[in-house]
């Protein structure tokens, strides 16, 4: 049981909230949203919108885990409220998704890094770089060696630090670009309303890996002081931040940049620190920026074979994946398995926009499906609704909006990019295979 003087008060609570969500996609995501919104109004409403399902999905999600407050919770709800074949293949998914991100932002990283040597360089080189920053961290976790809690707490503060230069850029009204009016209202006028939902639609899907990591809350709900108070606190407090941060991010790319440039500039922060304190500013900016995406790296390789070895020592894997090192005390199958996952998704992928729609689509499947077990545990734990547990308001208002906001994302991609839906599905579907398989095994 956790005391009293050991829970989270709402300061902390809210700064673990803002830690979940603020990450690396803000330096490269801007980019692909501003290319897939036909005019600024989508581009703008788009993370607006990403912040408020934000809020919702953080709300549902503290709720779930003050109704069922146990270790790794986002898990154990799909073996919970589904059948544990659910809660197999979700589980796989998210590994999965979790690779992909890792190479994604793997690719972010590498982006920036070849901005310090010039040269014209393509995806295939970003994608070899980036798989050299994995077998490098591969290397050294197979070595026993583990990142520290204060590495952790300096890559949030770099974070932040770049957050805070890339605002500051809005101080210096000399550097704007111009944003040209005339071609917005023709653009507009060109495109009616089902265009305009259509363009949110896959515009949202860069900002959803954007704003990505409040479903962690779920984790919280018994280590929250003063839940029923304190948790919605915390929550609206932390995404109003979140949302404060990126819009005023987006403007300065917006203003400093101009919407139609930034439809092609990849490595889109660059840019700006450019503009404003000159190439050598830019290039120690993105030396910092590779820092923190190698301490993501790192990261991931460390906390997934962590997941698939409980999965191999509860045998939803195989024993394999439950094995140590005798000496180094390292999950070297898991590992391997895990660094070996991004690897094959960088080699077919390459491309940031590709793997950010396959990770995108696999978490609707996720959201959707953990999100809806509020309904079942409202039902089913009535008699901890008067015990001081978190009860969000507005529901089922809530839940509903952060289900619909996830199933229209996803009918999004499907409709832009059917390949990926369907290996999305292909992938769910093999994961629920393979539990009844080894299950009857």
């Amino acid at each position: 049981m956790v005391t009293k003087t050991n829970k989270l008060n709402l300061f902390s609570f809210t700064m673990i909230v803002v830690g979940l969500v603020i990450g690396m996609g803000i330096f490269r995501t801007a980019a692909t949203s501003a290319k897939d919104a036909i005019a600024p109004s989508v581009y703008f409403s788009a993370w607006i919108v990403g912040g408020i399902v934000a809020l919702c999905g953080a709300l549902t999600y503290a709720e779930i885990g003050s109704r069922y407050p146990v270790t790794g919770g986002y898990y154990k709800v799909f073996a919970k409220a589904y059948h544990p074949s659910i809660a197999f293949a979700i589980n796989c998914l998210i590994l999965v998704s979790n690779a992909a991100s890792l190479s994604g932002v793997a690719l972010i990283g590498s982006g920036y890094l070849l901005k310090l040597f010039p040269g014209n360089f393509s995806d295939i080189d970003k994608a070899l770089v980036s798989m050299g920053a994995i077998i490098l961290f591969y290397i050294i976790n197979l070595r026993g060696l583990k990142m520290s809690s204060m590495a952790q707490n300096i890559l949030m503060v770099i974070k932040i630090t770049m957050i805070v230069v890339l605002i500051a850029a809005l101080f210096f009204p000399g550097k704007y670009a111009v944003n040209d009016a005339s071609v917005a209202v023709v653009n507009n006028a060109n495109n009616n309303w089902i265009d305009w939902v259509k363009s949110l639609g896959v515009s949202l899907i860069a900002v959803s890996f954007t704003y990505g990591g409040y479903q962690q809350t779920i984790n919280f709900g018994n280590e929250v002081d003063q839940p029923a108070k304190n948790i919605p606190r915390g929550i609206f407090i932390g995404i109003i931040i979140i949302i404060v941060l990126y819009l005023l991010v987006n403007l300065s790319y917006y203003n400093l940049i101009g919407f139609n440039q930034m439809k092609g500039e990849k490595e889109i922060a660059y840019v700006v620190i450019d503009k404003i304190f000159g190439i050598t500013g830019a290039r120690i900016f993105s030396v910092f920026l590779f820092l923190g995406v190698l301490s993501y790296v790192n990261g991931l390789l460390m906390s997934n074979p962590r997941v698939m070895y409980a999965m191999g020592d509860d045998s939803s894997l195989p024993k394999a994946f439950a094995k140590r090192n005798e000496k180094t005390g390292v999950l070297t199958f898991s590992l391997t398995v895990f660094a070996a996952m991004c690897m094959v998704i960088l080699f077919f992928s390459q491309q940031f926009e590709k793997i950010l729609t396959f990770t995108i689509f696999l978490d609707c499947f996720g959201m959707v499906l953990s999100s809806a077990t509020i309904f079942w545990f409202r039902k089913k734990t009535k008699e901890l609704d008067n015990t001081g547990i978190y009860k969000m308001k507005l529901f089922p208002l809530l839940p509903i909006l952060f289900m619909s906001a996830y199933l229209f994302v996803g009918t999004s991609i499907a409709i832009a990019d059917p390949t990926a839906a369907i290996i999305g599905v292909g992938v769910l579907a093999a994961f629920v295979v393979i539990y009844f398989v080894a299950h009857r095994k």
